[in-house]
Parts: C-alpha cells; sequence; structure tokens
C-alpha cells in the first residue's frame, strides 16, 4: 500500500452519537495495570492516554464502577472522587491534544479474586470461570462466585450509572458498557455462565435483560449520544461459555436500537456470519476489533472501512507501540515493534518510551 489520500475513508470524521471523532482508526480498550492499587489513575496514565490522542477515539482500558467490580491488580476505576479527579486529568491531556476518549465501564463479576479486592466476586450464577487470577500473591484459581439475588440487580444498574456520571464530569466524552470478554454482563448474556431461572435467565430475552436495563439507565442518565457498547459474541474469554452465540444478542440489540447509542462495538472474525445480522440490526455507528488472535493490520482497517463492513476500526497492539498509529498509517511508515513483556504492569518501559516519528 502507498500513502493514504485525504479522501481515503479511515481517515474521514465520524459523527458517533454525541462524539466527533476525527478519523476512524480508534484505540481499543487496553488492560495494562498500571494505575495505583486504589484504583486512581496517575502521572504515567496521564502521559499515556495524551501521547495516543491522534486515534480518532480512544476508548480506554476496562475500568471498575465500584470496588467489588474490579477483577486484576492495578487497574483504574471511578468510583470514587480521588479516581474521577485522574480520569478528569486524562480527559484534559487528550482534548489538549485533539483527542477524544471515553472510559469503558468494566465490572469484572466472577473473573475476580478476594485478594485483589478484598471483596467476595459476584456473578450471575454461582460458576467459577475455571481459570487463575494473578494476585498479589502470586497466581490463583478464581474461585466460585456468590449468584446476585434479583433484589441486588437495581444496585448493580445505579453502579454503572453513578460511575458514568462521574465519567462526565470529569470532562470525558462518554463511556463504553463492556458487555463482552466474559465480565460480568457478558456472563449475563451467556448461557453457559448464567443458568438463572428468574427474570434474568433462561430464555435470550431474560438473559440480556440486564444489559439492557444498564444501558438504558445509562443513557438516561448521561443521554445516549455519549454511550457506546461493547459485545463479542461467541467469545471464549475469560471462561466463558455461549452454546447459544445469537439469541441473546438479538434480543439485546432489539432492546437498546432504538435510544441513539453513540455506537456498537463488536469483537468478531469479519468472516464471522453473524456479523451481517448485527450490520442489518444495528441503525447506528458499528465499530469492530477483529479479535486477539492476530493484530489488525493497516490493510485490514483501510479496507474494512472501505467496504462499508464498519464504519471504524479498533486497533489495540500497534497503538501500544506506536502513539502516532494514525500518522504512520497515514504514510505508510515503519512501525515500532510492542514489547509483550511490558503489556501487564511495570512502569515507564513499555508503556509511555515508545518512540515516535517526530523523535
Amino acid at each position: 500500500m502507498t500513502e493514504l489520500g485525504p479522501d481515503s475513508p479511515i481517515l474521514q470524521p465520524l459523527e458517533a452519537g454525541a462524539i466527533a471523532t476525527r478519523n476512524r482508526v480508534w484505540m481499543a480498550p487496553l488492560t495494562r495495570n498500571r494505575s495505583e492499587p486504589d484504583g486512581t489513575p496517575n502521572d504515567l496514565n496521564v502521559e499515556y492516554y495524551r501521547q495516543r490522542a491522534g486515534a480518532g477515539l480512544i476508548v480506554s482500558e476496562g475500568t471498575q464502577p465500584s470496588a467489588v467490580g474490579k477483577g486484576y491488580l492495578n487497574t483504574p476505576g471511578i468510583h470514587t472522587d480521588e479516581q474521577q479527579a485522574g480520569w478528569a486529568r486524562i480527559a484534559d491531556a487528550v482534548h489538549g491534544g485533539g483527542g477524544r476518549i471515553v472510559v469503558q465501564l468494566m465490572h469484572a463479576g466472577r473473573v475476580s479474586h478476594p485478594d485483589n479486592t478484598g471483596e467476595e466476586s459476584v456473578a450471575p450464577s454461582a460458576i467459577a470461570p475455571g481459570i487463575d487470577m494473578v494476585t498479589a500473591s502470586g497466581e490463583q484459581p478464581i474461585p466460585t462466585p456468590r449468584a446476585l439475588t434479583a433484589e441486588e440487580l437495581p444496585g448493580v444498574v445505579a453502579e454503572f450509572v453513578d460511575a458514568s456520571r462521574r465519567a462526565i464530569a470529569a470532562g470525558l466524552d462518554g463511556v463504553e458498557i463492556h458487555a463482552a470478554n466474559g465480565y460480568l454482563l457478558h456472563q449475563f448474556l451467556a448461557d453457559g455462565a448464567n443458568t438463572r431461572t428468574d427474570a434474568y435467565g433462561g430464555s435470550p430475552a431474560n438473559r440480556a435483560r440486564l444489559v439492557v436495563e444498564v444501558t438504558r439507565a445509562v443513557a438516561d442518565a448521561i443521554g445516549a449520544g455519549h454511550v457506546g457498547i461493547r459485545i463479542s459474541p461467541g467469545s471464549t474469554a475469560s471462561g466463558i461459555a455461549e452454546d447459544d452465540t445469537t439469541g441473546a444478542y438479538e434480543a439485546l440489540l432489539d432492546g437498546i436500537d432504538g435510544l441513539g447509542l453513540a455506537y456498537l462495538h463488536v469483537l468478531v472474525s469479519p468472516d464471522d456470519p453473524f456479523l451481517g445480522k448485527i450490520r442489518s440490526a444495528w441503525s447506528g455507528p458499528l465499530v469492530l476489533n477483529t479479535g486477539f488472535e492476530k493484530p489488525t493490520t493497516r490493510e485490514d482497517a483501510v479496507t474494512l472501512v472501505a467496504d462499508g463492513v464498519a464504519d471504524a476500526v479498533t486497533v489495540g497492539r500497534p497503538f501500544i507501540a506506536n502513539p502516532d498509529l494514525v500518522t504512520r498509517w497515514t504514510h505508510d511508515t515503519e512501525l515500532n515493534t510492542p514489547d509483550e513483556s511490558t503489556f501487564y504492569g511495570g512502569g515507564a518501559e513499555g508503556y509511555t518510551d515508545y518512540p515516535t516519528l517526530e523523535g
């Protein structure tokens, strides 16, 4: 490929609800485990996001809306005043570089450990994910969670609403509701993790119910145009299992499509036939993440947007190593290689020290 011209579809602005993005190369949510132990974003986080302000939109790393929603060590939260103040600094830094950023609200649910949170983990059903988690004392099996009662679910919705209001108060451009990758909301959608017999389990509509309620409540609280949602139909991430990889998602889209959300973020292979059904069922901007098996290439991204498969593409690993990825892709220049040994935890190395074309 050669240099992209100014009329290239992937370089065009996109109105994602109330969020005006200047191009269609978006930064995917990336867990980096470098916030303070109490979940407060720090100076290093501010610099990391500032460097990547050239993305059309930054979708932040998964951020817990409550203490019990925390999964991994040193992940950020947005449920205390201190955490909100940290996110306000990040918002200012990204906006100062001409960028836009939303915070991804991620309640880990059963993908958690009491050693990391001081709390018993919760889930739709008392089913352990069957995987290990890194804790301060080493890697340990994740214990069986406690099943949430129906009476507790309005409180879960309220946690997402409070976190969303804090995000807007911090000056962020919106939120992305994380209903993917095996975390709490995905656990409700997945028949392998949700064996409830009440109104929140069983049929596809029942399994989608909590996600619909969270999405509607957040949209009511901060305006639908500031709300995106992420799904990953058929994903096996974090020990999730789905025999029904379509029904609950069809019910979910039926329940939220008319709200006027900013975008739908789908993690699925472009070859998955269900993507076409999602595309036809969704009236707003559709954003595609092509999955974990291999990094999204420049050619992949350009083709997906040019062919109308997606309105924008989220990119992960290339953004880790290339803060100026959009510039590099535009001019078809060489990319830095990400250092996988520094992906999770640590300091500036492999986080804020990757060079840009400007030096």
